[in-house]
């Protein structure tokens, strides 16, 4: 400790501050700051760590750092600015959102480590940022908050990912800007956390879960809406929808432009992710199943039910029923529930149906999914698909409801159609796509027409793990449950 006090001493009086976070074991340590230049011999400093490194602090007033832009997670390496939340001049806090960048994959808001004044932005909107660049300079005043540690003695080789994450008291802990302030606005250290995401990433999740265990609360598997009971019979309820009048399409409003020229543009945002996911799924043997389904019986649940889910403020759909009947049929079918690596050695079973739902945005198609559909009621899978088309629309879905996913339904007759041939989306290996509802007349079973209400579904399969036969029985046991809605009482947890 003297050797270390000594030391500081010395760079004091040149005018410099000289925090000693680690020593390295070496012969000499030579630091070059500006004009000056300590030297330290390793016989004045005794530690028993052998690989330490020292670090300087820079605690002037005034300080100009620059603000570099983290790792993400999930392999991203670029983003493209979508919106700055600041701009030159203005004053910000720790935790204050700076700007919002698009992957890939999803939209991450970032936010500031520090304290201080804008000073530059680096980037304009819609221009691509890359993982460990400069994103703004902020100058700080050390005074009020501790300054950025920059290297001084070139560090020993590391991993990517040692050298990308933050260390939080020698714990390598991987979490989002957001789940780091939801953990500081409750009191919680990361490093007690359990990191249930990738690589050990922690979740909003886990946070949750973790306050819950700390007060004894219980916490539901995905966000669900407070139920709040029917109205009295006395009080009238919204009046069902009539038929509804035969849409006709309109052409999209936007401008159209004639320049004469070719234009061409990079390939960004969930676009280049699509370029990605289909190069990959054209790998994968299809083979397709179609079929028809007799929705006549579930229209006339839903108005029925309608109405209540409105109360409780969730707008109801066919799509809930679609993805509770195909998580009650992947029970009895798990392969369709599955992946399989890349060396086809090894078929993984998945626990948990998070049933993606592909949904047509401005900012193209994306598919959140739904978690852990086997353990919610058809209620809480609206409330849940309510919030990931409302975050959907408005570009804000995170990685996490954009990843995971083991299994999609995609319900093109939202925009038109009968049939298509849907593309599977590694590493799941099935999905459905779901065609427009079409009134039609059908022979009940004396022989009588009947106008009923019928929805064309087309299967998609890998090939490799899932024979026709499998898929055939599958989509029965999902169209059972879909033309005849009561017997879903039967299976329901």
């Amino acid at each position: 400790m003297a050797a270390v006090t000594a030391a500081r001493s010395s760079c004091r009086a040149a005018g410099r501050l000289v925090c000693i976070h680690r020593v390295r074991s070496c012969s000499s340590i030579r630091f070059i700051k500006s004009k000056y230049v300590c030297v330290f011999d390793k016989s004045a400093l005794k530690f028993s760590h052998q690989q330490r490194l020292f670090r300087t602090s820079a605690v002037s007033c005034g300080q100009i750092v620059q603000f570099k832009l983290s790792d993400i997670g999930e392999g991203i390496t670029e983003v493209t600015v979508k919106e700055w939340y600041i701009k030159e001049g203005d004053s910000v806090s720790q935790f204050d959102s700076i700007c919002e960048v698009q992957s890939d994959k999803a939209s991450v808001t970032i936010t500031s480590r520090y304290d201080g004044v804008i000073r530059k932005l680096h980037y304009n909107l819609d221009e691509i940022a890359y993982v460990g660049k400069p994103l703004v300079d902020i100058e700080i005043d050390a005074s009020k908050g501790v300054a950025p540690e920059e290297d001084v003695v070139e560090t020993p080789p590391m991993s990517h990912e040692e050298h990308t994450h933050q260390e939080i008291k020698g714990h390598k802990t991987l979490a989002t800007p957001a789940v780091r302030r939801l953990a500081m606005e409750n009191n919680i250290k990361l490093s007690e956390v359990v990191g249930t995401g990738k690589d050990n990433r922690i979740l909003k999740e886990d946070i949750l879960n973790y306050l819950a265990k700390q007060t004894g609360a219980i916490l539901p598997p995905s966000p669900k809406a407070e139920i709040i009971p029917p109205l009295p019979k006395s009080e009238t309820l919204p009046a069902a929808p009539k038929d509804k009048a035969r849409k006709i399409p309109v052409p999209v409003s936007r401008p159209i432009v004639f320049s004469g020229k070719d234009k061409t543009e990079p390939v960004t945002g969930f676009q280049k992710a699509m370029v990605k996911t289909m190069s990959a799924a054209l790998k994968i043997p299809h083979f397709g199943y179609c079929d028809e389904i007799d929705l006549t019986q579930l229209v006339q649940l839903r108005e029925e039910l309608k109405p209540l889910a409105q109360i409780r403020g969730v707008k109801l759909s066919f799509m809930p029923f679609f993805i509770k009947a195909a998580s009650l049929g992947l029970l009895q079918y798990p392969i369709l529930n599955a992946s399989l690596d890349e060396s086809c050695q090894n078929v993984t079973y998945k626990a948990s149906h998070n049933i993606g739902v592909a949904m047509d945005t401005e900012q193209g198609l994306i598919v959140p999914n739904v978690k852990n559909v086997q353990v919610l009621s058809v209620f809480e899978i609206a409330s849940e698909l309510n919030r990931l088309q409302s975050l959907g629309s408005a570009g804000q879905l995170g990685t996490n409801d954009l990843t995971g996913g083991t299994f999609t339904l995609s319900n093109i007759g939202t925009i038109g159609g009968t049939y298509t041939k849907p593309v599977i989306l590694p590493p799941e290996v099935a999905i459905g796509a779901l065609g427009k509802i079409q009134v039609l007349p059908r022979f009940n079973g004396k022989g009588e027409v009947f106008k009923a209400q019928i929805m064309n579904v087309s299967w998609s399969a890998d090939h490799r793990i899932i024979d026709g036969a499998t898929m055939a029985r599958f989509s029965n046991l999902w169209k059972s449950y879909l033309e005849n809605p009561a017997s879903m009482l039967l299976d329901l947890k």
